[in-house]
């Protein structure tokens, strides 16, 4: 199964950010949400995950707040800005165009 370091260059940050259009999760909901939506083929690892929710929190595409899990215990919950919405929709338009270019490639060469 591929790791996070076999994900193309910024697909875990838009696979985040559209994990977080649904709503508000904790870091560890974001990753299970990425395994269950792929099909148990994309897993994220804690070492990558926590520094790209950082970094999204940083770029203010991210804001968070510390809450309660379901389990009981103290998490942070992390929650979609307007400008974490524009990010995404950019990162899927290149990611569709790259897609593409590399669909072509494949069918022709």
């Amino acid at each position: 199964m591929p790791k996070q370091n076999d994900f193309p260059a910024g697909a875990l940050v838009m696979l985040v950010l559209r994990v977080l259009q649904s709503g508000s999760l904790h870091g560890y909901a974001v990753a299970q949400r990425i395994r269950t939506l792929s099909s148990d083929v994309l897993q994220v690892e804690e070492g990558s995950l926590y520094p790209a929710l950082q970094k999204m929190l940083v770029k203010g595409w991210l804001t968070s707040e510390w809450g309660i899990s379901e389990t009981g215990r103290r998490v942070r919950f992390y929650r979609l800005t307007t400008s974490g919405r524009k990010q995404l929709r950019e990162q899927i338009e290149q990611h569709e165009v790259i897609l593409s270019a590399i669909q072509a490639v494949l069918k022709t060469a």
